[in-house]
């Protein structure tokens, strides 16, 4: 989700606000930090019509292991011991990290993870195909 959506969602989230400025709102990552966005959770089954509990729902965004990287903190993957190779993601991936992982938080109705740069396990080139087991 690029800063752009989050701005016409923070538009529907909070209407009594016209002259919201994104970038003052949305917390930036600082130090190692890489700031993720959680996809949305399907309220229903499939193709099926049956909807899901909210305590599901709730759950499957807890448990998350996939998002998309927003923003990258200045020091992220530039300790040359640890990454020699240089980041393990950039801003635009989807990544996956363990369930739990990072600090939650919720900007204009989207969830997000703010969390440790060694925290990203892969980048997954394709999520929709990717689920918790």
């Amino acid at each position: 989700m690029n800063k752009t959506a989050v701005t016409e969602q923070l538009e529907l989230f909070d209407k009594d606000k016209e002259d919201v400025n994104v970038d003052e709102c949305m917390p930036n990552p600082v130090g190692y930090r890489v700031l993720i966005a959680l996809p949305q959770v399907e309220e229903t089954y499939g193709d099926s019509g049956l909807m899901k509990s909210k305590q599901l729902i709730h759950e499957e965004h807890i448990m998350s292991i996939i998002g998309l990287v927003i923003d990258i903190g200045a020091q992220a993957y530039k300790d040359k011991d640890r990454f020699p190779d240089g980041p393990w993601c950039k801003q635009g991936d989807y990544v996956m990290f363990r369930a739990n992982t990072g600090t939650r938080f919720k900007f204009a109705g989207v969830e997000y993870r703010l969390m440790n740069d060694d925290s990203i396990e892969a980048v997954v080139p394709e999520p929709k195909y990717i689920s918790r087991a």
